[in-house]
């Protein structure tokens, strides 16, 4: 059930409010998301609210480094072990790779550019949208939030911060990965021998080949919720200051701060 029914259809809309999250349009940085594509695949498009495009990329890109072991190969030559590091890859998937990976880069790119030009465009048109939407599952509606919050939260635990942030399937994904990761990784019981000083046996039950998954997720997961806090907290300001000038400021009239005005709209403030 959602507070808002459309009669004449805009072209664009600046975000959508459903039980399972809300999506919006805001201007990013076209490098800023093609980093993030470099650091892991699908990334780039998770930042943009391209869900499905995001989920198949980081699936790929998993599936085809744990094929080539990539990640162990990365630990061997950061250790200058540059022998070991071509014995441990993969030839057989090695072509397949690189391809994915420049279109993660180059589709995040492209996107973020046409979706600045989309936001510009729905600004202007200002098209109504729904705020509010009740199931019988979740409740989700606009609201101001505490980026710093959800960025603690984030540092917790991945997935948290999007739970902040009610987006419920992004969260569920995230949380899901990190558990594969961290129980694979075997980091909690790296973290248990390092905490008591054997570095030794922390070294030896450590995967790295899951291990390096993490500080991309666990980054991620901090930089996205804080992020998208600051433009949630945005949305609601211009929907509250939308709202305010369509049903309480008199048309044609532009109201000033400490204005007094006794137009029966105004006694309802």
């Amino acid at each position: 059930m959602e507070n808002f029914r459309n009669q004449f259809r805009n072209k664009r809309y600046m975000a959508h409010v459903s039980i399972l999250g809300t999506t919006q349009l805001h201007k990013r940085n076209p490098i800023t998301i093609a980093c993030w594509s470099m650091a892991f695949p699908g990334f780039g498009h998770l930042l943009l609210n391209k869900y499905l495009r995001g989920y198949a990329l980081i699936l790929w890109e998993m599936f085809i480094n744990q094929k080539i072991h990539l990640n162990s190969a990365m630990v061997h030559t950061f250790n200058g072990q540059f022998q070991a590091a071509r014995d441990v890859l993969d030839p057989k998937f090695m072509s397949l790779y690189i391809p994915v990976y420049l279109f993660a880069i180059y589709d995040s790119y492209r996107t973020s550019v046409d979706m600045n030009k989309i936001y510009v465009l729905a600004q202007r048109e200002k098209g109504h949208f729904n705020e509010f939407s009740i199931g019988a599952l979740e409740i989700n509606y606009l609201d101001k939030r505490k980026p710093w919050l959800a960025a603690v939260w984030s540092m917790g635990v991945p997935s948290v911060g999007q739970l902040y942030l009610h987006r419920i399937v992004l969260a569920t994904f995230i949380l899901l990965s990190t558990i594969v990761i961290v129980w694979q990784s075997n980091l909690v019981l790296a973290i248990h021998y390092l905490i008591l000083g054997d570095v030794a046996a922390s070294s030896t039950v450590v995967d790295k080949q899951w291990l390096l998954y993490f500080p991309s997720y666990y980054f991620f997961t901090i930089y996205d919720a804080y992020t998208n806090t600051v433009e949630n907290n945005k949305l609601f300001d211009d929907t509250q200051k939308q709202y305010l000038i369509e049903n309480y400021q008199p048309v044609g009239h532009l109201v000033t701060i400490g204005e007094i005005n006794n137009d029966a709209n105004f006694r309802h403030i």
